[in-house]
């Protein structure tokens, strides 16, 4: 009876423990996520890339380098189509900024951003 106890009690702080566990885990991810504020100067950018060999390792690394901008409300790359598009606040970036970010990803010399328009379409 003893040790059925001791089973019970070692099972039940094993639970408890890897519960705790993931409850810190799913904290930490809600603090590391970008707070958003709303556009003073709300406007959208969209341009060709050049240079893109893949999906995964060129165009998605290019859109969390644009959507972890300070002024950045989304960032789309769309590698079939070689777009970015970007809704970003215009009192905190300059389309300037945009292409200078994509075209440092990489080496610096890998991608080559093309036909830049803008359009308040945010």
């Amino acid at each position: 009876m003893k040790f059925l106890k001791s089973i019970a009690v070692l099972a039940l702080s094993s639970i408890l423990f890897i519960g705790c566990k993931d409850a810190s885990t799913k904290t930490e991810e809600v603090k590391g996520k970008k707070e958003i504020v709303a556009a003073v100067k709300p406007e959208t950018a969209s341009f060709k890339i050049e240079g893109m060999t893949c999906a995964m390792g060129c165009a998605k690394t290019i859109e969390e380098k644009l959507a972890d901008m300070d002024g950045v409300q989304s960032a789309k790359v769309d590698f079939e189509t070689k777009m970015a598009t970007v809704n970003f606040d215009l009192d905190k970036l300059k389309s300037e900024d945009l292409v200078k970010a994509t075209e440092s990803c990489a080496d610096g010399k890998t991608y080559k951003v093309t036909e830049v328009k803008l359009g308040n379409k945010a």
